[in-house]
């Protein structure tokens, strides 16, 4: 293999990969990233056997060819050079690649490419368009519902349905349900009903960027993996399988026998929870909502409480329309700022069916999004 390209492309190519690099590990090469020449361009591709991340880096192919190199190695050594040109050679020794930029030389010795764990090919099966920004958007509206304790690895994943023209992301960690839906470009043919690993799409919502180009999901015949395929980079991860909640059901029964709804600025309930939250953080993240509908023209008003024993307390008024009974709710701090800062809208509503059933977060103007959050039990 011989090749040149930029130190900037490469550099970034490296840390696209990086993300899937291993680094605990029983198999030592996963540790390596995978650099082959592919129709022009320079490929790099790194795995941990759940993830594998590809990316091509536009350069100038002399030889064809491929090598397996330590990627921390190569990621920082390329890092520390300059903005000039990159040349890689591993003619010589099909098992060192040397590096030449400028006046720096370097050599990394490497493994055989037929080493490297194979990457699953997901070119065929069951496959959907998605915009990329309404994708990228439902993924950092669910993320923050996702567990992050293995103990019940099917929380660990966000669900993907897709049925015709429509797709649901959905995540819960127990204590909390986020639940978002978008059109995909053309109605599928069969449904579409998986468990993707929430890192996977964190990862995907990073890569994203700014990119405006549709995004090619396609789940594998098997149903063991799911391959997203972005402008000049490709994520295939491996599927969580088990029983995710019904979310559709819990939405449904949080949202009976309402008995207060509120409406306010979501700036002013955002800045006031903020507040509240400093108090909460020595009272075990509690912060305490009293929601009271208006007289005559007055429209309503939200009382954000906050105390800590022995420190002091916290209270903040805002104004917003309350309909309803007056109410009193409890939600612990962290759970609430989630919630507000994943809705980007003006408005923002809040539905409780009282101080026991979960409340209902979404965007006053849509329904795209929806956010449940259990309440905290509290002595008022």
């Amino acid at each position: 293999m011989r090749l040149s390209c930029l130190q900037e492309n490469l550099n970034r190519g490296l840390t696209v990969i990086g993300r899937a690099v291993a680094t605990r590990t029983t198999l030592p090469i996963t540790h390596n990233v995978l650099m082959s020449t592919d129709n022009g361009r320079l490929k790099l591709s790194a795995t941990n056997l759940e993830l594998a991340i590809s990316t091509w880096v536009g350069g100038v192919i002399e030889v064809e060819g491929s090598l397996t190199v330590p990627a921390r190695l190569l990621t920082e050594f390329v890092s520390s050079l300059g903005s000039e040109s990159i040349d890689l050679d591993s003619e010589n020794n099909a098992k060192v690649l040397e590096i030449k930029c400028g006046r720096f030389e370097a050599t990394i010795s490497g493994t055989d490419s037929e080493e490297f764990p194979p990457i699953p090919s997901v070119d065929q099966g069951i496959r959907v368009q998605v915009d990329s920004q309404t994708l990228k958007t439902g993924i950092n509206q669910t993320v923050v519902a996702a567990a992050t304790e293995e103990s019940r690895p099917v929380l660990t994943g966000i669900k993907l349905e897709v049925n015709e023209d429509q797709f649901t992301l959905a995540a819960a960690d127990g204590f909390r349900l986020a639940v978002y839906k978008g059109n995909v470009e053309r109605a599928v043919d069969e449904p579409i009903s998986v468990i993707i690993p929430a890192r996977t799409l964190t990862e995907i919502s990073r890569f994203i960027g700014d990119q405006q180009e549709l995004i090619d999901v396609v789940v594998s015949p098997s149903g063991a993996q799911a391959l997203f395929r972005l402008t000049n980079v490709e994520v295939v991860t491996q599927l969580i399988h088990g029983n995710f909640p019904t979310f559709a059901e819990i939405l449904e029964d949080a949202m009976k026998d309402t008995k207060t709804t509120v409406d306010v600025e979501l700036d002013k309930f955002l800045s006031a929870t903020r507040s509240a939250s400093i108090f909460a953080r020595d009272s075990s993240g509690i912060v305490r909502m009293k929601l009271s509908p208006g007289e005559g023209d007055n429209s309503g008003q939200i009382t954000i409480s906050s105390r800590a024993e022995e420190l002091g307390e916290n209270i903040g008024e805002i104004d917003g329309l309350v309909t309803g009974e007056e109410s009193q709710i409890a939600f612990n701090s962290k759970y609430l700022l989630d919630v507000l800062s994943a809705i980007k809208t003006d408005n923002v509503s809040l539905t409780t069916s009282g101080p026991s059933r979960a409340g209902v977060f979404k965007a006053t103007d849509s329904d795209h999004y929806m956010h449940l959050v259990m309440p905290m039990f509290v002595q008022w």
